[in-house]
């Protein structure tokens, strides 16, 4: 056991890695292009329109991202039962586990209603703030639904079944972009409710997609044998309380990063419409490309878990190998199109000269970060299929709040840099938690590690 190779079938397990990650990936592409679809409606009916949504989503992303990230404790917990053999457990598992998303949701509703009260205080521009409160006052009463999406989703990746999250992704776009464009400019004898009307779009379509997805697994046949919505249970503390303790250091981790480029909006939305617009551009293109990382990230999370539940050390590190080797070239293809085709893509999203020549050159920097943004999102995704989460909480803190953030707000305000000084924090934060969660990584998947995690044999830390 002093030496656990994980290039034997390392072929097999970087295809493996790639069919389930590719619905994955084209899930969150269709996601990313929800907020995509938000800003190029948006940007069409005005630069302020633009503006007052790039606040809003910041606003909405920065505590979503805190559930979103909580309920990630259940793809590696039903993996790691299946993987062990033990998969009549799972259905009383997701029961606890809508519990837990739907208080989670009805958490997240109340602080997006008094939140709004905070824009004047924050600093936001008198411009902007009546159309970022309209787009959050919208957008909440979707957020029950979205928790429930998140935990139906994450039940069904984690036993490989990853289509419906691509599938039901993709159909939220069409539910989003006639209502998204008719609320905005008020067409086919609808208000028009500008930034408002994004807000209401968007929780019609969260509603649409969670009440699919309850469908989809409803009737899926692959899951007869879990009995998922065969009783009622009442919620259990003990049941609920393990999910939090795998998934809140999760969510908290999440949020490090999440807030790192919500703040940067907030922060870049002081200073006026131009920055404030060029910027939601810029993020949105690069949030588009995190897409392709992060759904890697999640279908590595299942392949480390349901490895570690049969007790295949081996497989586990090649689980992790494979991820890193796939997410190498991803990062590669994405950075080289920021860098070649930026100005072409500032083009779909503004006709105003100022914001696309900013957008354009915003676009350069986030070039620079593909690598280390893939290889952190992926490290943290492996670490999570070792239910290895509050290590990673601490560095992920330290990385994005405790060099990023400062950096960033030094060069972009304190200096006067504006935009690019802050997305120069943004590199410094994601190579930083690169090589400190690399480097977890490598050290909590030596063998002795991995058998201590198995229950194979026991290890002094």
């Amino acid at each position: 056991m002093s030496l656990i190779s994980p290039l034997p079938g390392l072929r097999a397990e970087v295809r493996t890695t790639a069919v389930l990650a590719a619905p994955l990936v084209a899930g969150h592409v269709s996601t990313g292009l929800i907020s995509f679809v938000d800003s190029v409606i948006a940007g069409r009916h005005g630069t302020q329109t633009l503006a007052a949504v790039a606040v809003g989503t910041a606003l909405f992303w920065l505590p979503v991202v805190v559930p979103m990230g909580t309920l990630m404790a259940l793809p590696p917990s039903v993996s790691q039962l299946d993987g062990a053999g033990r998969r009549g457990e799972i259905g009383a598992l997701f029961r606890q586990a809508l519990w837990l998303a739907l208080l989670l949701g009805v958490v997240l509703f109340a602080f997006l209603t008094f939140v709004v009260h905070a824009l004047e205080p924050m600093g936001i521009s008198s411009a902007i703030a009546p159309g970022a409160s309209a787009f959050l006052h919208g957008i909440r009463w979707g957020v029950p639904a979205l928790t429930l999406f998140f935990c139906m989703r994450y039940l069904a990746e984690g036993l490989h079944w990853t289509q419906p999250t691509m599938v039901l992704s993709a159909a939220g776009l069409l539910v989003l972009m006639p209502l998204g464009y008719a609320l905005t400019f008020g067409r086919y004898g609808l208000p028009e409710l500008g930034a408002g009307g994004l807000g209401i779009a968007s929780a019609a379509m969260m509603w649409m997609q969670a009440a699919g997805f309850a469908l989809v697994l409803w009737r899926a046949r692959r899951f007869a044998d879990l009995r998922l919505f065969e009783r009622f249970d009442p919620p259990r503390w003990p049941a609920i309380r393990g999910l939090l303790g795998t998934g809140l250091p999760i969510g908290v981790t999440v949020m490090m990063e999440g807030s790192l480029f919500i703040v940067t909006a907030l922060l870049i939305g002081r200073l006026g419409d131009v920055p404030a617009a060029a910027h939601q551009i810029a993020i949105n293109v690069a949030s588009l490309c995190f897409m392709v990382p992060m759904g890697l990230a999640e279908a590595t999370t299942v392949r480390v878990g349901h490895a570690l539940g049969r007790s295949d050390l081996a497989g586990v590190r090649r689980a992790a190998v494979a991820g890193i080797v796939i997410v190498l070239g991803t990062q590669l293809l994405s950075g080289a199109a920021l860098l070649l085709g930026n100005e072409v893509v500032v083009g779909f999203y503004t006709d105003d000269a100022a914001v696309a020549a900013l957008a354009a050159s915003l676009l350069l920097y986030a070039a620079a970060f593909q690598f280390p943004d893939g290889v952190q999102v992926l490290s943290a995704g492996a670490l999570r299929g070792l239910h290895d989460t509050r290590v990673p909480m601490g560095l992920a803190a330290f990385a994005y709040w405790g060099v990023g953030m400062p950096l960033g707000a030094g060069l972009g305000l304190g200096l006067g840099w504006g935009p690019k000084g802050m997305w120069l924090g943004l590199i410094a934060g994601l190579s930083v938690a690169a090589v400190l969660l690399g480097a977890r990584l490598w050290r909590a998947s030596t063998p002795q590690r991995l058998a201590k995690r198995a229950g194979l044999m026991e290890v002094d830390e």
